[in-house]
C-alpha cells in the first residue's frame, strides 16, 4: 500500500480530519494533503515518525510504506524492537469517543484497576 493511501486509511479510521492530524503530528495541512496524494516524493523521516505517533502506529508501517530501508541490526535483522504501551486499536477506538465519553470509560478502568489491586496474589 502506498504512503499516502495508508495515512488517508488511518486518518479515516480514527475520524480525524487532515487539520486535526496535521496538527497533532505538527504538520502543515498542506503538506499533510500534498502526502496523501502522493505528491511528496521524499518525506522526512521526522514527518514520518510524528505522524506515526498522532496515529498510534508502529513508526516502521509508514517508514515502509514511504520505502525507507528498514535499520539493520548487527546480526543483519530489521529493527523490531518497537512495542506501543497501549494497543493502537484501543487507542482508535478511545479518539472516536467525545472526551465525557473518554473519561468515564477511565473512571470505569481506575476502579477496575482498584479492585485488581485488593486480589490475593497466586
Amino acid at each position: 500500500m502506498k504512503l499516502g493511501r495508508r495515512i488517508r486509511e488511518l486518518r479515516e479510521q480514527m475520524d480525524l480530519s487532515q487539520a486535526q492530524l496535521a496538527g497533532y503530528a505538527e504538520v502543515s495541512q498542506g503538506y499533510l494533503c500534498q502526502l496523501e496524494r502522493e505528491e511528496v516524493k521524499n518525506p522526512s523521516a521526522a514527518i514520518l515518525l510524528r505522524l506515526a505517533s498522532a496515529l498510534y502506529v508502529d513508526p516502521h508501517e509508514l517508514l515502509d510504506a514511504a520505502g525507507y530501508t528498514p535499520v539493520r541490526s548487527v546480526a543483519g535483522r530489521a529493527n523490531n524492537n518497537y512495542r506501543a504501551k497501549v494497543d493502537p486499536d484501543l487507542l482508535r477506538f478511545l479518539a472516536g469517543l467525545s472526551q465525557e465519553q473518554q473519561r468515564y470509560i477511565l473512571l470505569l478502568l481506575e476502579s477496575m484497576g482498584q479492585r485488581l489491586d485488593v486480589l490475593p496474589s497466586k
